[in-house]
């Protein structure tokens, strides 16, 4: 079974922070499996990524690398291994191919050129750089991840067992939590969001987790300040907006509503922003 990386993998991979991660997959320049609210990135994301951190630090307008990368996530092979191709993107166009030759776009200026392989080369870094109990903490979480369509029950118990190994493992409480809420247990969903909450306080994507989990346990009033908290972290963080606006109107604050409503539209509409 292809491996799956979680959010907090990619960043320590790629030296970018959680939250760069979530907005660009957010943003749809990749497309990683959702674990309830969780992200599971292929290694084909993993490349798209890689592409996006190195056009952004180059300085490539937003609206160029959206069209290259788009271009690069339909020409990644998915059924095929990706060893040997190697990437070439100026912001306008991408060209995928096997072997050697120089690519230059018509400036003659080479924005974005590099071995797919060396994607693959930080992901053995990775596994050789962690500790051996973290090393098993990882394993854990990751067993989970793939378990989880075909056998929640045994994805919580990968899960517990990955924060028996690190209790601090951040990624195995906010999953713990999601598969709690999806089982009905929307109190022990909020109490093992707070934990999480407890070692990385301003991670927008728990406190959102945490609203869900509380609207359901206790209403839509003890929701509000956590969607309000994820957005404080993340003002584009789109479903954040849409879950608060519905909340305001339930609440009775309809100018609140109106603004966040028109938040949702903004940050998810398709016009180019160059």
């Amino acid at each position: 079974m292809p491996r799956h990386f979680s959010t907090a993998e990619v960043a320590r991979l790629l030296g970018v922070s959680d939250d760069w991660v979530r907005a660009t997959a957010r943003s749809g320049l990749c497309h990683p499996q959702r674990r309830g609210r969780r992200y599971a990135f292929s290694f084909q994301d993993l490349v798209v990524l890689y592409a996006a951190r190195d056009l952004v630090r180059q300085r490539v307008p937003t609206a160029r690398v959206r069209r290259a990368l788009r271009s690069l996530a339909e020409t990644l092979p998915p059924n095929r291994p990706l060893s040997g191709l190697r990437v070439r993107a100026d912001g306008r166009s991408v060209t995928v191919r096997d072997g050697g030759g120089a690519w230059e776009p018509e400036t003659g200026q080479r924005v974005l050129d590099f071995q797919v392989d060396a994607v693959a080369e930080l992901v053995a870094d990775l596994e050789r750089r962690d500790e051996p109990g973290q090393g098993g903490a990882q394993a854990a979480f990751r067993r989970g991840l793939e378990l989880e369509d075909d056998d929640p029950k045994a994805a919580r118990a990968a899960y517990a067992h990955a924060v028996e190994l690190d209790p601090g493992l951040v990624d195995a409480l906010v999953n713990l939590g999601r598969l709690a809420h999806d089982a009905g247990d929307a109190a022990e969903a909020a109490r093992l969001y707070h934990h999480a909450l407890e070692r990385t306080p301003d991670d927008a994507v728990i406190h959102f987790n945490l609203a869900l989990a509380l609207e359901d346990a206790r209403g839509p009033a003890a929701a509000v300040a956590h969607y309000e908290r994820a957005l404080a972290l993340d003002a584009d963080f789109a479903d954040a907006h849409y879950n608060l606006a519905g909340l305001c109107e339930q609440l009775g604050r309809g100018a609140d509503a109106i603004r966040h409503y028109h938040a949702y539209k903004r940050l998810t509409s398709d016009e180019p922003d160059e």
